[in-house]
């Protein structure tokens, strides 16, 4: 008896001991939205998210704080913080709160109970009276106690998973597999990431009635309404159809692909070639022709749109299809409002147009004869677009023509439609529609992403709020739009007025989307100061994100002359580095990252290179060149040298600077801290232009050839405009390497010398103009909209030219 009942306290303390840190259950099982296959491993956890106000505790959803929404988890210097109070009460625990100490006591009963001690503003805690160093202090935010949550769900005998700003605490370290499970883990923060929704019209329009009459006005357009209407053609031909198993092109594998940002993430251009065939938009239509041997080049088909209002601006190409991008409108009349309301009555043959994103997909099996096999729209603008694998992501503005709200009776939704589930367009529920409760903007950004392996309808993922451009890895979207905040101070009285001097306070917001073969969940959100140029102004880099911005204006002499920044963020977008004020009084005229180095070309009157060194503890500036000149694009050719296409200048007897031909410039920056100049081009004079200054799509270059060859349209003469003449419009072609620089081989034109006597001063050539280059095998492709003509790489002699008729 005596070891029997030795046997029933060792027992009882195995069951204490087990349940003294379990969860609570809740009494009501109600049925949990997290994903069903996520439920089981959640039964007995807390799942929180960096910035979100709602968590999970045993599968059911709770807010972390119910008198205060503004209590989050929170990222601060590379650190995660979590509320204790509630981390500790979801455990079961009891937590005291001395006010005159500031010291939290947690504690639990039981027979191992433990009880904790920290005291706000100090980096040290205690367990049961024994010292443990936190990574940083306690802190009180939002009138709650914050610690870092990997020290207090020790303390209390769990353990953490943490992904991507998702914190799940529980008895496992490993829940999920985050190399295998990233669907499941969106899925997850997908519910607990709780962005407010809109809900219904009329919280659209209290939303839209904080916003002031001048930031309303500023934000204007036409293009509003919804249009609830069949599509030009009826989509029931196309409707659940599939791209068959794709032919073999049989085409070389050794070709040019579009000069994209990011290996493996697609950009849509007006020219693409699958080593066979050439792809091209061409003014209302697209243009397939089989090249592949050059000398047999002939056109295989012509698309054409039975919409005639549908404006092909940008394609994709794979081994299956062919996606083409473009724009389209409609005609939609504003709804007549009846005579007792007390809004303005329109009348009913009052029309506006609506702008519309459309997405066509084609089966290329048999590329003379093309079958459309899939149509997607959404209302709005196109702002940009990615393609990873079978993965197409679409990204749209809305405006919201706010004065119209105003005058109506309804507030339209924005709408979307795929014909592969119907051939109506589907308005976006108000329940779907979220906000970011900072910036809040008349207009709706809508992203979708749909995998065209699959069957299934796109995903579309509406926010109140806009988007500018936008950066994509191979695994998040970025979209960025600066802000404007008008801060005002007081000049001296001008004839008894007193004058506001405005003073911009620029702020850039970047969003963050996590994706997934077609599915995006919006992660989080960030703000740094300033304007960025472009989507080279953005980067993601072993797990954390770098942007650089100017903020300021140049013209100015004062604290708000222009400065220049690079910042790096975290995942969940905290800022863990800086480096601000490079080169006051510039402006940022190009960027890139490479690895962990930012290379950054501001001007005003010389051409500054920076060699930024970007360790979040310490970015810094390594070296710096000051040249005459500037860089619009930046390209590295390997991981000692860096390419730069601008314009060189020149200064003028009063101090200005006079803008004079293109210039191509190699830097070599193998010795960090003093970058050099190690070759350079001119090309033409004043007036020379490229679209590759503004455009990085129309470079071809390849290291392993030593090619680099681009459209420019030259000019030449005096620094006068009145004695400068247009004298040619193609492509330069150049062999380069590191031991010659650059060497001019060949000079491409599509244009006859009657051409440029007719043209004027202007040199306007029409369809003639060279858009892009690209190779096949040993084979030069030059394209403009008139001709597509074939040049041997080897001695740069024409092959074959083939007119686009």
């Amino acid at each position: 008896m005596k070891h029997f009942g030795k046997v029933i306290i060792i027992l009882l303390a195995v069951v204490m001991v087990f349940t003294m840190f379990k969860l609570p259950a809740d009494r009501a099982e109600a049925k949990s939205d997290l994903p069903e296959a996520a439920q089981d491993r959640l039964k007995s956890a807390i799942v929180l998210y960096i910035g979100s106000s709602e968590a999970y505790v045993n599968n059911q959803k709770k807010l972390i704080d119910g008198s205060n929404p503004e209590v989050t988890p929170v990222s601060k210097e590379g650190r995660s913080l979590v509320p204790v109070r509630f981390v500790a009460e979801s455990l079961g625990a009891k937590v005291d709160w001395e006010e005159a100490s500031s010291t939290v006591t947690i504690s639990k009963s039981g027979l191992l109970g433990k009880t904790i001690r920290l005291v706000v503003g100090k980096k040290e805690m205690t367990v049961n009276g024994k010292k443990v160093t936190l990574d940083r202090p306690a802190e009180t935010m939002n009138g709650r106690t914050f610690v870092p949550f990997r020290a207090i769900t020790e303390a209390m005998g769990k353990k953490v998973f943490y992904d991507r700003g998702l914190i799940v605490i529980s008895n496992k370290e490993k829940l999920f597999d985050v190399n295998k499970e990233k669907t499941l883990i969106d899925g997850v923060i997908a519910r607990v990431n709780n962005l407010p929704a809109v809900g219904t019209e009329a919280r659209l329009n209290e939303l839209l009635a904080k916003m002031s009459g001048e930031t309303a006005q500023r934000y204007l357009a036409d293009d509003m309404a919804v249009p609830l209407r069949s599509s030009a053609e009826s989509a029931d031909s196309i409707a659940n159809q599939k791209a068959p198993a794709a032919k073999s092109v049989e085409g070389s594998t050794n070709y040019s692909k579009t000069n994209v940002q990011v290996q493996g993430v697609d950009e849509a251009d007006i020219v693409k070639t699958d080593g066979k065939y050439i792809y091209q938009v061409n003014n209302q239509k697209v243009v397939v022709a089989e090249v592949d041997p050059p000398q047999d080049m002939r056109i295989v088909s012509m698309i054409e749109f039975d919409d005639k209002s549908f404006q092909p601006t940008e394609l994709y190409v794979d081994s299956k299809r062919l996606v083409v991008i473009g724009s389209t409108h409609t005609d939609i009349p504003f709804r007549e409002i009846p005579e007792t309301s007390s809004k303005k009555r329109i009348a009913p043959d009052y029309h506006r147009m609506q702008n519309i994103l459309k997405a066509i997909v084609y089966d290329i099996s048999d590329r003379s004869s093309m079958k459309k096999v899939r149509e997607i729209e959404l209302e709005g603008n196109y702002v940009s677009s990615r393609k990873i694998g079978s993965a197409l992501y679409l990204v749209a503005n809305k405006y919201i023509n706010y004065y119209y709200i105003q005058k109506q009776e309804e507030s339209p939704a924005p709408a979307y439609r795929d014909s592969l589930t119907g051939s109506e367009f589907k308005c976006i529920d108000y329940s779907q529609i979220r906000y970011f409760p900072d910036c809040i903007s008349p207009n709706y950004m809508m992203v979708a992403g749909v995998n065209l392996d699959a069957s299934e309808d796109v995903n579309v993922y509406t926010y109140l709020g806009s988007g500018q451009n936008i950066y994509a890895s191979l695994e998040n979207l970025y979209v960025a739009v600066t802000g404007y905040e008008n801060i005002y101070r007081t000049m001296p009285a001008v004839d008894s007025m007193v004058m506001p001097m405005p003073q911009d306070n620029e702020k850039t917001t970047v969003y963050k989307f996590s994706l997934d073969k077609g599915r995006v969940t919006y992660l989080t959100k960030g703000d740094v100061p300033g304007r960025i140029l472009n989507q080279f102004s953005m980067d993601e880099y072993d797990g954390n994100f770098r942007i650089a911005t100017t903020r300021g204006q140049m013209w100015r002499s004062d604290e708000f002359t222009s400065r220049n920044n690079v910042y790096i963020l975290n995942e969940t977008l905290n800022i863990i580095g800086k480096l601000e004020d490079i080169a006051p009084g510039e402006r940022i005229y190009s960027t890139r990252f490479v690895g962990s180095k930012c290379y950054m070309v501001t001007f005003r009157q010389v051409d500054p290179l920076f060699v930024i060194d970007l360790t979040p503890e310490n970015p810094k500036i390594l070296g710096a060149l000051k040249i005459p000149g500037y860089s619009d694009y930046l390209h590295p050719y390997d991981e000692n040298h860096i390419i730069g296409f601008g314009k060189d200048t020149e200064e003028t007897k009063d101090g200005g600077v006079l803008m004079q031909g293109m210039k191509m410039a190699v830097f070599d920056v193998s010795d960090v801290t003093k970058p050099k100049e190690l070759f350079k081009e001119i090309i033409g004079g004043r007036g020379t232009d490229s679209e590759l200054l503004r455009n990085h799509k129309a470079l071809l270059f390849s290291k392993e050839r030593g090619l680099l060859a681009f459209p420019v349209r030259v000019v030449e003469g005096n620094t006068d405009r009145k004695s400068s003449t247009d004298v040619f419009q193609g492509a330069y072609v150049y062999s380069i390497d590191m031991s010659k620089g650059f060497n001019l081989r060949s000079k491409i034109t599509h244009i006859s010398e009657e051409d440029y006597l007719k043209s004027g001063y202007y040199g306007y050539y029409g369809d003639k103009n060279i858009e892009r280059l690209l190779y096949i095998d040993d084979a030069l492709y030059s394209l403009s909209k008139a001709r597509i003509a074939a040049h041997s790489l080897t001695d740069m002699k024409e092959i074959k030219a083939l007119d686009i008729k």
